[in-house]
């Protein structure tokens, strides 16, 4: 019954009554060591709790050892045990990840070309990777009332932290010597003039222009791998705009804003212009590309175009599309803002494979600044800001007039790259902010706040429909047609249509939709779903387990849907309903 995945789950409950009718928790109360084998689920909680203690005493390989036993356990078929076992796996990488990058930094660290060049072939690697601890933490915190993962979120942001505030001390001064953004490095200010622009010299040469609020450079590499299949693609590093604020740097990304760039002091606010033009606002923006481009330019929301809510003319070579969706939702919701990043790279897949149907011919994919995802410092990590006369931006800088401290980088704002009517910039040496209980933040300086990612991709034609196709089959329970727990496992099993796909990968996203079509749970990330996209990538043949996250407030039927993730095309679909247990 264990290991037939048709009685797993009769299984499972039978082991959840035994338990509870002998009160085997009771009973066995005090054993740390149960052998090899869980049968039963407090069994289980032992191993995890010999898991979290390797964690606490820096045992990595004991962690490992212990992770790769339970990938065969049958308890693998509770999505609930399913996500604690993800956030060990998730915080085992990350540590060793973090000891890793430690040992080379002092290697990489001599001066600034080479810290770049570190962080963004390998150190990047780190932020990734904590941003997927941070997305395994929010899928289990709402089941953890008892704090079981308490020790280990506190133990893991602890070793992130002490990685990237040494980076960050040695970040900052190498820039109070070099100045920014460094020479010889692409400047955001001049991607549009350096690689938009040239792109648009032929009337007719189709051009997708992407203004993303906050994709940092490791997301960029992340979208990056996810696009090949669509065209050729390169991302390459630019140097952020400062101050790093979405006013600031979606004006950076404006033609001209190499040159004619400038930061105004109105009444002690900062408003950037370009030359004499005021470029505030979204539409003072946009209005810099109409005057430029007139008939050829059209622009619009990310998310209006994906889901149709716009068109624009075939006559269009220069189409910009806007998204916010990533800033808005890490400000507003930052305990589940980075399931919000799968979301927004999802919806930028399906718009470029739109805009290739439409015959576009490239897309550049620019954003304005990255962030720091703060989640390791205490409640007395703050800073306070210069002696001088300044005005305090985002909680990270200062731009006015004012002396140096222990604390602070300050420097001539010409040096920092920036024009206008301020004498100097400020900013915190450290990863501290202005303002305490930040999880989130921008506006400073920092390789995570002010390294971002340009992609650029030459768009394929499609002309001829693919050869190659997927059977997708979907069960929950062998038949079963309720769920009783937020968050089912689902069998999944490709198996091969044609001839031709017998070698071929399928990439697969599993959604659950209510009756009117919306999105009421996903696919939890961990195992074979892509943290970064929400998809599985599977041969035919492959059967695998699915943990879906279901909406906490959801109740009623639903469908799961197995669908292309750009063309949204059902492979198969199961329905299903709710009845979970008061």
């Amino acid at each position: 019954m264990r290991n037939d995945r048709r009685t797993q789950s009769v299984y499972i409950d039978r082991a959840e009554e035994i338990e509870k009718d002998l009160n085997l928790v009771s009973q066995f109360a005090g054993w740390s060591d149960l052998g090899d084998r869980d049968t039963f689920p407090f069994e289980e909680r032992t191993f995890l709790s010999r898991a979290i203690e390797g964690i606490l005493r820096d045992d990595i390989d004991r962690v490992r050892s212990i992770s790769e036993r339970h990938q065969q356990s049958v308890w693998t078929g509770k999505g609930e045990s399913r996500a604690q076992w993800d956030l060990i796996r998730s915080a085992t990488e990350l540590l060793q990840t973090c000891d890793d990058m430690e040992r080379q930094l002092s290697d990489n660290a001599r001066n600034l070309d080479v810290l770049l060049a570190f962080y963004v072939s390998s150190l990047r690697e780190a932020d990734r990777l904590h941003r997927e601890f941070e997305q395994a933490v929010s899928d289990y915190d709402w089941q953890d009332a008892q704090g079981v993962m308490t020790p280990v979120k506190q133990q893991v942001r602890k070793q992130y932290g002490k990685l990237v505030e040494k980076v960050q001390l040695i970040f900052t001064r190498h820039v109070e010597q070099s100045g920014w953004p460094l020479a010889g490095q692409l400047s955001n200010a001049d991607v549009f003039d350096r690689i938009v622009g040239p792109k648009l010299q032929k009337n007719g040469h189709k051009v997708a222009y992407f203004m993303i609020d906050a994709l940092r450079y490791e997301l960029g590499v992340a979208l990056e791998r996810q696009l090949t299949e669509d065209g050729q693609v390169e991302v390459q590093a630019a140097m952020a705009q400062l101050p790093s604020i979405t006013p600031v740097g979606m004006a950076s990304l404006l033609p001209g804003a190499g040159q004619q760039l400038r930061i105004k002091n109105d009444a002690k606010s900062l408003v950037p212009m370009l030359g004499d033009q005021v470029v505030d606002t979204v539409a003072q923006r946009m209005d810099v590309f109409r005057k430029k481009y007139g008939q050829r330019f059209e622009e619009g929301r990310l998310e209006d175009f994906v889901r149709g809510r716009f068109d624009f003319s075939p006559e269009t070579d220069l189409l910009v599309l806007r998204a916010v969706e990533i800033d808005s939702h890490f400000e507003n919701h930052p305990d589940t803002a980075p399931a919000e990043i799968t979301n927004a790279l999802k919806r930028i897949r399906v718009a470029i494979h739109k805009l290739k149907e439409r015959g576009f011919h490239e897309v550049v994919i620019a954003t304005d600044h990255g962030f720091f995802m703060n989640t390791h410092a205490g409640a007395g990590d703050v800073c306070s800001k210069p002696a001088g006369d300044w005005i305090g931006i985002h909680d990270r800088c200062a731009l006015g007039e004012g002396a140096s401290d222990s604390n602070h980088l300050v420097a001539s704002a010409e040096k920092m790259g920036i024009r206008g009517d301020f004498a100097k910039f400020a900013a915190p040496l450290s990863l501290a902010a202005y303002r305490s209980g930040l999880l989130y933040y921008h506006g400073g300086i920092s390789l995570q706040e002010c390294v971002v990612p340009v992609i650029t991709m030459q768009l394929k034609t499609s002309n001829q429909p693919t050869l190659h196709k997927a059977s997708v089959a979907m069960s929950y329970k062998n038949g079963a047609k309720a769920i009783t727990t937020r968050m089912p496992v689902i069998d999944l099993t490709v198996e091969t249509a044609d001839m031709f796909s017998t070698d071929n990968e399928f990439e697969i996203l599993l959604e659950a939709h209510n009756s009117k079509g919306e999105v009421v749970g996903e696919a939890k990330a961990g195992g074979a779903v892509n943290p970064a996209t929400g998809t599985l990538s599977l041969k035919p043949g492959d059967k695998v387990q699915v943990t879906i996250k279901m909406q906490i407030d959801f109740e009623g039927k639903f469908k799961i849907k197995a669908l292309h993730p750009t063309t949204y095309t059902a492979y198969c679909q199961l329905d299903l309903t709710t009845d979970y247990a008061v």
